[in-house]
């Protein structure tokens, strides 16, 4: 039987709790799942490529089917180059899936031989998203909710704030 890899592609910036429980349900669904960080030209990263794979191979460590990968290319181009079969995503609400849903449809057409698998984010981690993480710790807000310890002492030292109200 041939092993199943999965890709699960995102910024990452920061990675949250709602990411770290899409990452874990989804290594039961594959033999091999390939976290891919990418960038986005449509966002303003507070951590660079380097720095967030780092995190997430943090973050993850404790999982043994998991590789962290960089990548700058088309989603469906680095999915084949990994050997996927799968392309992973977290739904959070009603806006993800219409966005979702287009795009995998144009993946579809770029590549018809991997599928896309939608997750529904854990009830209680729904309304955790990485652009409202970052602007609860830029202004001093408590986001120890939303990411881990160790996520929040980064971006502590990125916002100069210390992840909390004093």
């Amino acid at each position: 039987m041939s092993q199943r890899t999965a890709v699960y592609p995102g910024t990452f910036d920061p990675i949250t709790l709602g990411h770290l429980d899409i990452i874990r349900r989804g290594s039961r669904l594959a033999d091999r799942l390939v976290i891919g960080v990418t960038t986005n030209p449509s966002k303003t990263p507070m951590f660079s490529t380097e720095e967030r794979i780092e995190m997430v191979r943090r973050e993850t460590a404790d999982i043994a089917n998991i590789e962290v990968v960089g990548f700058d290319a088309l989603l469906m181009d680095f999915a084949q180059t990994q050997g996927a079969s799968m392309i992973l995503r977290g739904l959070r609400a009603v806006a993800d899936f219409e966005y979702e849903y287009q795009m995998a449809g144009m993946n579809q057409q770029l590549n018809d031989q991997i599928e896309t698998v939608f997750l529904m984010a854990d009830v209680c981690l729904q309304p955790i998203a990485s652009r409202l993480v970052k602007e609860i710790a830029r202004y001093g807000g408590d986001i120890n909710k939303f990411v881990t310890p160790a996520v929040a002492a980064d971006m502590a030292g990125r916002s100069g704030r210390d992840g909390q109200r004093g």
